[in-house]
């Protein structure tokens, strides 16, 4: 994997990886899971080898790097970890470094959207329609006393690399336009349908553009280390990536993954996560990547969500809300629904863990997820 050569700006990057991805500020305590961790992986890791490796690790996080790959401009981040001994469970106010470097956690975030591109804004030698929110808001004020109102709005996307785009307001109905130099830029990022693209204005002014990929399915192969539909999983040490996510699948995408035609899409190598893994248990500083597109949630929580999630008695019955990003990241919606069962998702390998403890009922969907934290 080729990396930017630089780390990015931070408020990109959140724009990029959209509102529900959660960084932990520097120097704060979280919970390292190397089951989430696991899920990362692009083929399935056998801890079989390392049997005393916990099922989660109290850290600090030592350093948080901002990156976005070279030729996707997938953005992800890397995270230095330092394992912290049982007696460093005092809490007490978890306070961390932000970004800017100011204390705490609550930082001014910049003006922002993202659209999805439709097929008619990824087509070669079209335009790209802009949303009227975006232009009166991101792009600078337009003349619309000329006939057309026209102008070249100039952006830096993740790499630092400036972007020409023509911006006309014209048509019946009038609409906003992205003309000359928007087929330059889908063609070399190589964007498709279904893609998303981020416009964000810097606190100077500045303009800044993003994309986010589309989501092309999720899922593993039909080996003895899958789960089942059900949320089961067999009864051996291995963890296949994605566990319990093919109820999100299309039914042509479930056939495929139930034929071995369909892979994961996880980015970390197995035997990262299991480095990993054996460093933390043995209370060594250790270095986590983590991208926050890959559809399967982060594996370093915050340790006072962790503390509070466990203090909950958990039982049958119990509603539940939880939050759920819309497909273009634009706005967060809520799920609810009712517990349905309580159960450690692999009582062989990890007796103890609450990492998919929950087993809750959505209208007709069972779905997986982690604790409430």
């Amino acid at each position: 994997m080729k990396e930017a050569e630089k780390g990015l700006d931070p408020q990109l990057w959140h724009a990029c990886a959209g509102s529900m991805a959660q960084i932990p500020l520097l120097n704060s305590k979280v919970f390292y899971f190397p089951q989430g961790h696991a899920e990362h992986s692009h083929s399935a890791v056998d801890f079989s080898s390392s049997p005393r490796i916990p099922a989660t690790v109290l850290c600090r996080v030592a350093a948080v790097q901002y990156l976005a790959d070279a030729d996707t401009d997938e953005v992800y981040a890397k995270i230095s970890l330092v394992p912290l001994l049982s007696n460093d469970l005092d809490y007490g106010e978890e306070k961390g470094v932000c970004e800017n470097g100011s204390s705490g956690s609550k930082v001014e975030k910049p003006a922002s959207f993202a659209k999805t591109l439709t097929q008619s804004d990824a087509n070669n030698g079209g335009g790209f329609s802009v949303p009227r929110y975006c232009a009166e808001t991101i792009f600078p004020r337009l003349d619309y006393t000329a006939d057309p109102p026209v102008q070249t709005v100039v952006a830096k996307d993740v790499h630092g690399e400036t972007w020409k785009f023509r911006h006309i307001y014209r048509g019946t109905p009038r609409r906003h336009l992205l003309t000359t130099g928007w087929s330059t830029f889908v063609n070399q990022k190589k964007l498709v349908a279904g893609d998303s693209i981020v416009f964000l204005r810097a606190a100077n002014g500045d303009l800044r553009v993003g994309i986010r990929r589309a989501k092309r399915g999720i899922g593993s192969g039909n080996g003895p280390e899958s789960w089942n539909l059900n949320g089961t999983m067999n009864r051996n040490s291995v963890v296949s990536p994605y566990n319990g996510f093919s109820l999100f699948l299309k039914e042509d995408e479930s056939k495929e993954m139930h034929s071995g035609g369909l892979r994961s899409k996880g980015r970390v190598r197995p035997e990262d996560v299991l480095e990993a893994a054996r460093l933390a248990a043995n209370f060594h500083s250790f270095e986590v990547v983590y991208y926050p597109r890959a559809s399967t949630p982060e594996y370093f929580v915050k340790a006072s969500s962790v503390r509070d999630a466990m203090r909950i008695h958990w039982c049958s019955g119990m509603r539940f809300k939880m939050a759920f990003e819309t497909e273009d990241s634009s706005r967060i919606s809520w799920f609810m629904g009712t517990v349905s069962s309580v159960q450690v998702a692999d009582p062989i390998r990890w007796p103890n863990s609450p990492w998919r403890l929950l087993q809750v009922l959505h209208i007709f969907l069972i779905r997986w997820l982690s604790l409430n934290f």
